[in-house]
């Protein structure tokens, strides 16, 4: 045995020796700390593996069926409520109280009163439908981002916290996708096995 071998053979049990004298001396409070930051890291990394499907489907579902809410009542003579139990399917026709708002509080420039309440009112229908289906996501949930911008900008200016939340939700829609659970998800895969790519 050589002597760089012989100090290192000598210097093995030294420093397990000391990397042993501080764990036993390790004050309590210490170990707990260690602890707290050891579980925290943990329920972090847990928290990042949080599936993104269903919660794209939380915020389709939110934000379709907020907007169609606010649609159904500027409408008479169509009515389509699943939660409550209301349905009426006759042919829809503008309310006199959404003509009312539209001429007296919202008041949008440029727009007749009449043509502004029909687009708006269309709108909260045609594009919750393909937000719940998840059929050309990202152009509905822009078509709805526009709408929450005209309604902050041009109607309830101090309602910026509730329209931020809107925004947000729609906006992860259009950064991220409707996820798997969506109809452009299947046609997304359909059209990549027609061309022979993988899905």
């Amino acid at each position: 045995m050589n002597s760089t071998t012989r100090r290192l053979h000598h210097r093995q049990p030294a420093a397990t020796f000391a990397s042993s004298a501080s764990v036993r001396h390790r004050t309590p409070l210490a170990r707990l700390g260690r602890g707290l930051v050891d579980g925290v890291c943990a329920a972090n990394q847990t928290l990042a593996r949080l599936p993104s499907d269903p919660i794209a489907a939380l915020g389709r579902f939110s934000i379709a069926a907020l907007f169609w809410l606010s649609g159904q009542t500027k409408v008479e003579g169509f009515a389509l409520n699943l939660v409550q139990g209301r349905f009426e399917f006759g042919w829809p026709r503008l309310s006199d109280s959404a003509r009312w708002l539209f001429r007296e509080e919202y008041q949008l420039p440029l727009l007749d009163p009449v043509v502004a309440a029909l687009l708006a009112t269309s709108a909260e229908h045609a594009l919750p439908i393909l937000l719940l289906l998840g059929l050309g996501t990202r152009f509905a949930a822009l078509g709805l981002l526009i709408m929450t911008a005209v309604i902050q900008l041009l109607v309830y200016p101090n309602a910026y916290a509730t329209h931020g939340v809107w925004a947000a939700v729609l906006l992860w829609l259009m950064a991220q996708g409707p996820g798997r659970w969506s109809l452009d998800h299947l046609l997304a895969r359909w059209f990549a096995a027609k061309r022979g790519e993988p899905a």
